[in-house]
């Protein structure tokens, strides 16, 4: 007798979004189930143009997904996400483009289909959807004003910016650049005392500014965030909320690891019972359509405690060596053999249709990029132009077109000549509809700062003692040389003779002829004054028989300049720009020549004094920019004399050489030099000028100080469509 027991168990506190799954199906269409722990009430959908998505958010909703992204990439269907906050789960499909969809729901499991074309009825819906939008702007908003605005953290560390409206339906758009979020609001006042700027970094959410002004005849609002981070917003009666928290990080998976198993758990007891019950039984279980292959036959014994269904079915497939298909909610069954023999027989029929497929040639203008280049991406080799008009042709060699596929350009009009099967020709429009878009541009604006500063002082002293002295028999004469002491010898002699009677050589003589003594020159015993004075100062004092002279000058230069350059240019992603300024400068060499005297040449050559900014931008995905620069700021310092005549500049070489990734808009110090000289020169008389305080009679004293500094900044800005 057979004995069996079924146990299902599904209590939970909230719903949960368990799994997503898809399918394709026949048009280029997708079928994505969202599987739930319990049947869920009717969701909301919406969706936007630009870019194109269809979101549906599911209040009172855990995510339970592991996998963040989900890549489809199948007809008009780009990819799935999930994403939880407050208690909600919101759903976004990416789309290549606007397409329109139906939905269902079959138990547990709520079902959307996406088309590969947008249907006359959606189609309409979406525009009658555009249509009520912007009347909500221009006219349900009309009056409508902001009456605060405010911040919260929610218990998982995510940033909730709260903005109330006077009323319901105001029109609000959102945009994520980079990690900044614009949120323009329409037709709405915003009061004075709310048109600031709040600083919630100490709240520890990804949020760190929010920047409320107005705009036009509406409002904006900058949010800016840090780190990785997920948002979304919603708008309930008269709030709308934006909810930024921090991005998990999907686990890696292990190749090797088990499979996760999250279906109703359910108890199973059996011997000897048919294969095909247990399937039967587990197809009750799972609400699942479950089709058996004639040839899975047999009978299996198990006995399984409280384990997820899905754990149980891939038990029994591989208890009988069977393997599985699913298509949607309809799973096939049959050996593993059969599976892999039908699917082979697959691939060879659709291989042989293509083969007698009838071709069709098409004609794909090209707008911003190169036809050359998209035809060379989609053969995968390169090709050579041919003949006059500058077209080329090339075999299929494993690229993107079919075996019998064919792909030309003509460089002229800049057009792509493809021949190839229908299906094919329409995945290399929708190819060339991804790759042909305008390529963004970027701003490079960069400063050169050169600062220098000079500081110099100098003090000198010229100083001289002059005298005849008598004492006895003896005359003793000084000054500042051999020759004036032997002249104020002679003095001190003819005013010795003199006190005989004569006249005194001392005595003043005849009108303008000036007292007899050694010329300034030959009386300083010190001569060190400085070199380019600034003001000085003088004493003599003469007295009977001596002559003493004091010159004290001094001089003080101080300089500072500054020279700022600001080369800019603004080129395409991953091209390079090339921008310089300054002067060319000529010289002239000589060669040949022998010491025989023979004829040299004479050879003008060139070198450049310029200011050059070259650089080759690249933008990341995350909205920054990976700078390859090269800046240089080149100056002539001096002409050396060439020994051959004329000239050679001597260049004072400033230049930087490096890679450097920098956020949207941010500016960096790409490198800096700084030069400090200092230096004390003197010159003194030895011994006299050691001496305290007088010893600055006697030396010369020079104090240079010079700094020099060089900065180079850069900063990028991406430019945007709407700013082009």
């Amino acid at each position: 007798m057979l004995l069996g027991s079924v146990l299902t168990t599904n209590v939970l506190a909230q719903n949960t979004l368990q799994d997503i799954t898809y399918a394709p199906l026949a048009g280029d269409k997708v079928q994505i189930t969202l599987q739930f722990a319990a049947p869920v009430a009717e969701p909301q959908i919406f969706t936007t143009q630009n870019p194109a998505r269809i979101a549906i958010d599911v209040p009172d909703t855990h995510n339970a997904v592991s996998k963040r992204r989900i890549d489809i990439n199948t007809g008009a269907t780009q990819s799935v996400s999930a994403v939880e906050a407050a208690g909600r789960t919101r759903v976004v499909v990416d789309l290549f483009h606007n397409a329109g969809y139906d939905t269902r729901k079959e138990g547990n499991n709520f079902i959307l289909t996406v088309n590969n074309t947008m249907s006359g009825g959606a189609a309409s819906a979406t525009a009658a959807a555009v249509a009520a939008t912007d009347q909500t702007k221009a006219a349900v908003a009309n009056g409508m004003e902001i009456t605060n605005v405010d911040f919260r953290r929610g218990q998982h560390g995510e940033g909730r910016v709260i903005v109330t409206f006077s009323g319901q339906g105001a029109g609000v758009d959102l945009q994520r650049i980079g990690d900044k979020i614009d949120v323009n609001m329409y037709n709405v006042k915003l009061p004075a005392q709310l048109a600031q700027k709040l600083d919630v970094l100490d709240f520890a959410t990804p949020v760190k500014s929010i920047e409320t002004r107005r705009k036009g005849g509406g409002v904006e609002m900058e949010i800016t965030a840090g780190g990785a981070f997920d948002q979304l917003a919603y708008q309930s009666g008269d709030e709308y909320i934006v909810e930024i928290s921090p991005k998990k990080e999907e686990a890696k998976k292990d190749p090797n690891a088990p499979p996760v198993y999250s279906g109703n758990r359910v108890t199973f007891n059996f011997q000897d019972i048919p294969t095909r019950s247990v399937l039967q039984l587990i197809a009750d279980v799972s609400d699942l359509n479950i089709v058996v292959s004639d040839s899975v036959a047999g009978n299996v014994t198990l006995r399984l405690i409280n384990v997820p269904w899905d754990q149980a079915l891939d038990l029994v497939l591989q208890a009988k060596g069977l393997d599985k298909r699913r298509n949607g909610n309809v799973i096939w069954i049959a050996p593993q053999q059969e599976i892999a023999t039908r699917e082979q027989a697959l691939a060879e029929a659709k291989q042989k249709l293509q083969d007698v497929e009838q071709t069709v040639t098409v004609y794909i203008p090209i707008s911003y990029g190169k036809a050359q280049n998209i035809a060379d991406l989609l053969t995968q080799k390169s090709k050579q132009s041919t003949g006059a008009g500058g077209g080329g042709q090339a075999q299929n060699n494993g690229g993107f077109l079919s075996v019998r596929g064919r792909v030309s350009y003509d460089d002229r009009t800049n057009t792509l000549l493809v021949v190839d099967t229908p299906s094919k020709v329409e995945e290399i429009r929708k190819l060339v509809a991804q790759l042909d878009k305008p390529v963004q541009q970027v701003l490079i604006e960069s400063r050169v700062v050169v600062a220098t500063d000079n500081f110099a002082r100098e003090l000198g002293a010229k100083f001289g003692i002059s005298g005849g002295y008598q004492t006895g028999n003896t005359i003793v004469s000084t000054s500042g040389s051999l020759a004036a002491a032997d002249q104020m010898s002679n003095i001190a002699l003819a005013n010795r003779v003199a006190g005989f009677g004569g006249l005194p050589i001392s005595a003043p003589g005849p009108t303008g002829s000036g007292i007899q003594v050694p010329g300034i020159g030959n009386r300083l015993n010190v001569n060190l004054p400085a070199s380019s004075p600034s003001g000085s100062f003088g004493l003599a004092v003469l007295g009977a028989d001596y002559l003493l002279d004091l010159e004290l000058s001094a001089a003080q230069t101080e300089g500072r300049s500054e020279l700022i350059s600001s080369p800019r240019v603004i080129t395409a992603n991953q091209q390079e720009a090339d921008i310089k300024q300054g002067q060319e400068i000529g010289y002239v060499t000589f060669t040949g020549g022998t010491a025989g005297g023979g004829a040299s040449t004479a050879t003008v050559q060139f070198k450049e004094a310029v200011l050059e900014l070259k650089v080759t931008p690249t933008i990341t995905a995350d909205n920054r920019v990976y700078l390859t620069l090269d800046v240089k700021k080149d100056a002539i310092n001096s002409l050396v004399p060439n020994p051959g005549g004329g000239f050679v500049p001597q260049l004072d070489k400033r230049e930087i050489t490096t890679s450097v990734l920098v956020d949207n808009g941010q500016t960096v110090v790409l490198g800096g030099v700084y030069e400090f000289d200092k230096s004390t020169d003197i010159t003194k008389v030895p011994f006299l000028g050691d001496i305290p305080g007088l010893g600055a009679l006697f030396r010369d004293t020079k104090k240079n100080n010079s700094k020099a500094e060089l900065l180079i900044f850069v900063t990028p800005r991406i430019l945007n469509e709407s700013l082009k």
